[in-house]
């Protein structure tokens, strides 16, 4: 799958990293959300494995409990990375410049993307990086709510449903060969099911598009 050119634009075009120069301390989703997200990561990562945290900030939602024999951090605010107690190393690097990581083949045990695909302009480039990256059999993670910088986000994510969206990562994993069958995980609402049937409005929705290196 290639998007089309118009498909890759976004409202704001001015450089990622001006957008990105001050630190934004807050999380981006809320606490259903994130421990939804932390208790995928306890299930599918393993213990004293390599952990590539692509476009991070300062805080990761690793299990606290687990630990890694090395956690590598990148993102746009070399601040927020900083502040991350999970990273080992980080680096920034704006991947709609420069889609190409500093990292060497078949390094990695799991390559995490947290409520950030959504701002990716060249995701086949990207996605054939996370595959080259990732050992045999290690896990790629794409997780994403309905929120979003709505003037950072591609075009073809502004205009998609949330399921068009699931469809669009789905897209994006089999544009490189070599990924397993793509595993989705999607919950309307990440309020408990005793709150929705009492009608609460509210919760994220919590959305993971899961694949293997084969």
């Amino acid at each position: 799958m290639q998007l089309r050119p118009n498909q890759r634009l976004k409202l704001d075009d001015t450089d990622d990293k001006l957008f990105y120069t001050y630190p934004r301390f807050v999380t981006h989703v809320d606490e259903g959300f994130i421990q939804q997200l932390t208790d995928l990561y306890r299930d599918r990562l393993k213990p004293n494995t390599r952990i590539f945290d692509m476009m991070s900030s300062w805080v990761s939602h690793l299990p606290e409990e687990m630990q890694f024999d090395h956690v590598e951090g990148h993102g746009l605010n070399g601040e927020e990375l900083a502040r991350n107690p999970r990273l080992n190393h980080y680096f920034v690097q704006n991947l709609n410049e420069n889609p190409q990581l500093p990292l060497p083949d078949e390094d990695f045990d799991a390559v995490l993307n947290c409520v950030s695909v959504q701002y990716v302009q060249y995701p086949e480039a990207v996605f054939s990086e996370i595959y080259r990256i990732l050992k045999p059999g290690g896990v790629a993670i794409i997780s994403f709510s309905n929120r979003m910088f709505f003037e950072k986000a591609i075009q073809a994510w502004r205009e998609a449903s949330e399921a068009q969206r699931v469809e669009l990562v789905k897209a994006y994993f089999a544009s490189v060969p070599g990924f397993t069958t793509v595993e989705v995980i999607a919950h309307k609402s990440t309020l408990p099911n005793l709150l929705q049937w009492l009608g609460a409005a509210g919760g994220d929705p919590f959305y993971a598009v899961i694949a293997y290196r084969s």
